[in-house]
């Protein structure tokens, strides 16, 4: 059910109208991701929070896409976004 759509005031003698469009909040991030320390070899995991569940999202590494591998596994948990980086190298510095 929807909130939009074209509302009237009718007093018989006159009639006043309002055309009402309701937009989507834009999701916004409401937990920021936390810098991380690790000794080489392990397993490191990065997430942050998001104002809304099931949001299309993408992780960069300077400036590049990451894409799920045996390296990279991305998943969400509702409104979680996850980013594990295996077997961790000091080039995933």
């Amino acid at each position: 059910k929807t909130d939009a759509g074209l509302y009237t005031c009718d007093i018989g003698t006159d009639v006043a109208k309002s055309k009402v469009s309701v937009q989507e909040k834009p999701t916004e991030v409401t937990k920021q991701l936390e810098d991380k320390t690790s000794v080489a070899g392990q397993d490191i995991s990065l997430s942050c929070e998001l104002s809304k569940p099931d949001v299309s999202i993408r992780w960069y590494k300077d400036g590049k896409a990451i894409r799920k591998s045996q390296k990279y596994d991305l998943h969400q948990e509702g409104t979680r976004a996850i980013l594990i980086i295996h077997d961790s190298t000091v080039k995933d510095s």
